[in-house]
């Protein structure tokens, strides 16, 4: 965390989640066995979700993990239709105008 506090949340630091289309990642902490659900929008912007212990080979095998994923796969859709309606706009180190957006997920 004190990397990416420093210098970024770059893409180097995350294993890519999810699906293609989606920003999920995840970070790997304690010898990979705890996992760290966050939505990576930029260099700069950071989105920590949940996490948990990874004991199976994948996170869908794990229900709680797969809960945490699939949340925030949820949210960044939801992101990405308030951005295509312009309610929200992602600039280089914020996201304006979701100080009093609700998103139901």
């Amino acid at each position: 965390m004190e990397k990416i506090i420093d210098r970024g949340a770059l893409e180097r630091f995350f294993r890519i989640e999810g699906k293609m289309n989606d920003r999920v990642s995840a970070l790997a902490i304690d010898s990979r066995k705890l996992r760290l659900y966050c939505l990576r929008i930029s260099d700069q912007i950071l989105i920590v979700g949940n996490g948990g212990v990874k004991t199976t080979r994948t996170y869908q095998e794990d229900e709680q993990l797969s809960g945490y994923v699939m949340d925030l796969q949820r949210f960044d859709e939801l992101l990405k239709q308030a951005q295509q309606n312009s309610s929200i706009t992602i600039e280089k180190n914020m996201i304006v105008g979701i100080d009093n957006k609700v998103f139901e997920i």
